[in-house]
């Protein structure tokens, strides 16, 4: 077996390439041009209306799905720093957040078709069982998809109340053994070298269980690693599509 076939993957022939935008950063445009869903922030860790709706306009015109991106209003650490909170506390996040870009989405004539939580929020809900309620409460109410990692809490809740539920992988991000994701205070929590990343993307995509791959748009090399995600899964016949048929 050559190395081409040991790499090829068995996974879906359809795949999505996410990226978090409208918090602020300066290469949204130029991603939005290389993915076909975008989870935007819906103004409490970074972003502004004006930004947010600028994202929700260039979404539009470039054919890309749209979601809503809360986190805990922590703009000095931008959402990715841990909070207590309840379940009723994350619902109403939630829900006051998706009405504010909900609101701003309808100017631009642009439905807000899936949730993903950002930074803080997202990991605990993989992990506590307090948060994966609130978050999983949040999507049965408005009615839409939930994106989160496999084989953890938020899945298996997402489950049991009936919340399509659609896996998430980081072709940028470092994994631990247990599938969770090495946290960023850790060295080596992000990837900077291309092999290095494409080999990991590889290995992503070849057991066939994520409908999406996330790009970080606050990353200085996003528009790089869009690009290189594209290539490798095209080169491997593998399409990029807005979460395959899943929001058909």
């Amino acid at each position: 077996m050559n190395a081409s076939e040991r790499h090829e993957p068995a996974g879906p022939r359809v795949i999505d390439l996410n990226a978090d935008l409208g918090e602020g950063c300066p290469n949204d445009r130029a991603l939005l041009g290389r993915v076909t869903s975008a989870s935007i922030c819906c103004g409490a860790h970074a972003g502004n209306p004006e930004v947010i709706r600028q994202t929700l306009r260039d979404a539009r015109a470039c054919g890309v799905a749209v979601g809503a991106h809360p986190g805990y209003a922590d703009r000095e650490g931008f959402g990715r720093r841990e909070q207590q909170v309840s379940s009723e506390d994350v619902q109403e996040l939630i829900r006051e957040q998706v009405a504010t870009l909900g609101a701003l989405a309808a100017e631009a004539g642009v439905p807000v078709r899936f949730l993903k939580p950002h930074g803080a929020l997202y990991n605990q809900a993989q992990r506590q069982d307090e948060v994966a309620r609130g978050v999983v409460a949040a999507a049965a109410e408005l009615g839409i998809p939930l994106l989160g990692q496999p084989g953890t809490v938020l899945e298996r809740l997402a489950s049991q109340h009936g919340v399509r539920y659609l896996a998430e992988g980081f072709p940028d991000r470092r994994y631990r053994a247990d599938g969770s994701l090495v946290p960023r205070s850790e060295p080596g929590a992000v990837f900077h070298e291309t092999g290095e990343m494409e080999a990991h993307l590889l290995r992503l995509v070849k057991g066939g269980q994520f409908a999406t791959l996330c790009i970080h748009g606050d990353d200085p090399r996003a528009v790089a690693n869009a690009e290189l995600v594209r290539r490798v899964l095209e080169g491997r016949g593998i399409a990029v599509r807005a979460f395959a048929s899943a929001l058909a």
